[in-house]
């Protein structure tokens, strides 16, 4: 039976560490086995607050913020010991977190909405501080509210090319939207053939179709799907390569009790069309929402 498994990033074992996972694979592929790395053509972002740092969670420092819960970590954070703890730990001067902190901004300060989208070195330097103490004090300048975006993995874009290119290698990375508030990927079906096809030039339009459509439903064993072909139900995409692409992330509150999470929009989208029925047009809904839907749960084997 085919495998798929996730998650093959650029940077995850430090640079090029992609290139002994790509190896591995098509060692496997040569002996016949259907096996499929997944691949995201996206950096892993993640947004946090410092109410809520789960991304510094892994770190002994933090060991007494996680154990103190939301009410106790700001006397944490304005703790001299602490604040010289975790600059020591994951500081500027730190290689792995030196680079995270320059791909790291400010994606939410109401107090100074100036401030947002900009880098938390450019504002520590302009501070004469270090980015860690730069997001304590912003963090407790806002009650713990500021919000941080930090790019994780997958930010070499030269790496990324090499996975997206790998012929044994499949789109993918999902967990189905259990950090909602933190991340959103939604968006990388657009992303893809807006920067990668148009922009970069890494893939071809059509590698780039191929690897939204067919390539998917073979492995998965969607056996009536992938193809435009007679006798298929006709589940189609109708965008324009000169414009199609996605916005940047914006939060919403939609969720029940006004819960937040992360969405994007796409550009470039005429149509979207389920079993020959059209749902969306030029950004309108074209059926009732609480009406019948022509689609369906799709499973291994034919789904028609």
């Amino acid at each position: 039976q085919p495998v798929s498994w996730t998650a093959l990033l650029a940077g995850a074992g430090g640079p090029g560490s992609h290139r002994a996972a790509l190896a591995e694979a098509a060692e496997i592929a040569a002996r016949g086995l259907p096996v499929y790395p997944q691949v995201s053509c996206r950096p892993l972002n993640f947004e946090f607050t410092m109410a809520d740092p789960f991304i510094f969670a892994s770190m002994d420092v933090f060991a007494p913020i996680m154990a103190a819960g939301p009410d106790g970590r700001a006397e944490l954070y304005a703790d001299p010991a602490f604040r010289a703890a975790f600059k020591e730990k994951a500081g500027l001067h730190r290689p792995t977190m030196g680079a995270r902190w320059h791909r790291t901004v400010v994606s939410a300060f109401p107090a100074d909405p100036t401030m947002e989208e900009r880098s938390v070195v450019e504002l520590a330097d302009e501070r004469g501080v270090d980015p860690t103490e730069l997001v304590l004090d912003l963090a407790l300048q806002s009650d713990l509210r500021t919000r941080f975006r930090m790019g994780v993995l997958n930010t070499d874009e030269d790496e990324v090319a090499e996975l997206l290119v790998d012929p044994h290698t499949m789109l993918g990375l999902s967990d189905a939207g259990a950090h909602a508030s933190q991340l959103c990927d939604a968006n990388f079906s657009t992303h893809l053939l807006g920067h990668w096809v148009r922009e970069k030039k890494v893939l071809s339009l059509e590698q780039a179709v191929h690897q939204l459509t067919q390539q998917p439903a073979e492995v998965f064993g969607l056996t009536d799907r992938g193809l435009l072909a007679q006798g298929r139900p006709a589940d189609i995409v109708v965008f324009d390569p000169a414009t199609v692409g996605t916005s940047g992330l914006r939060r919403v509150h939609d969720l029940p009790a006004g819960a937040d999470r992360l969405v994007a929009d796409a550009y470039g989208i005429d149509a979207v069309v389920v079993n020959g029925q059209i749902l969306r047009r030029k950004d309108r809904d074209m059926v009732d929402a609480n009406g019948p839907l022509p689609g369906r749960l799709l499973r291994h084997g034919s789904a028609s």
